[in-house]
């Protein structure tokens, strides 16, 4: 069952992760008279935000918000391109910028979480797998639980994850049309790359969940035996 389950969630994902590259290309070719960065600058400006530098890395769809750095990261083709898809990209992480100013209650508790994430991310694969030779061999599970909840922690990361991203979405849509950088046309393409975008995050999270419940069923399972 829980093979089957991995299947599914591993094609769906790979749809997804299809669906949101062609969407995006396709959106790249619709005309909007701003490049990502002057729609990041304007954004920020427009929410009264003066601390926060828009800067261009490295690598396709790279962009992200740093709170720490007070940055918006935009990938080379988001910042000097003047597309729907750059648009959208660069209001979502403008969105976070609006969330960080103020303090979304979400956002606040993602940042707490991310050196507990951080944390357990260094260590919970060595010890899953580690917890899963010594319980086939020894039926201890210690060290297999130690590592569940370690994988716990980034499974309530990745959900805590979903209204952060889908409230950066609804800030940058709503402010894209008050702000008048779409028309009818723009707006239902604007609001479909960042749909697609939000898929993702969706997928990764019960992705997560159904690791964390195979974890889970083989230490039940090993109980049970016992």
């Amino acid at each position: 069952m829980y093979l089957t389950l991995f299947i599914i969630i591993a094609l769906v994902s790979w749809g997804v992760s299809a669906l949101l590259n062609h969407r995006f290309k396709k959106y790249s070719q619709v005309y909007l008279p701003l490049t990502g960065r002057e729609v990041a600058e304007k954004m920020l400006r427009d929410n009264g935000i003066t601390d926060v530098r828009v800067v261009s890395v490295q690598g396709h769809l790279t962009d992200h918000y740093d709170p720490r750095s007070k940055t918006i990261n935009l990938s080379e083709s988001v910042y000097n391109s003047a597309n729907v898809s750059a648009a959208a990209v660069a209001a979502h992480e403008c969105g976070h910028a609006v969330q960080h100013a103020l303090a979304y209650g979400p956002l606040k508790l993602r940042s707490q979480l991310v050196p507990i994430v951080n944390f357990a991310s260094q260590w919970m694969q060595w010890l899953l797998l580690v917890g899963m030779i010594v319980l086939s061999r020894t039926g201890n599970p210690v060290t297999l639980t130690i590592g569940v909840i370690l994988f716990a922690t980034t499974t309530v990361f990745a959900f805590v994850t979903l209204p952060v991203e889908i409230d950066a979405s609804r800030r940058a849509m709503t402010w894209l049309d008050n702000a008048c950088m779409t028309d009818r046309v723009t707006h239902d393409a604007a609001s479909d790359a960042l749909r697609s975008a939000a898929y993702t995050y969706v997928v990764a999270a019960l992705s997560s969940l159904a690791t964390l419940l195979y974890y889970v069923w083989l230490l039940v399972g090993s109980r049970n035996r016992d």
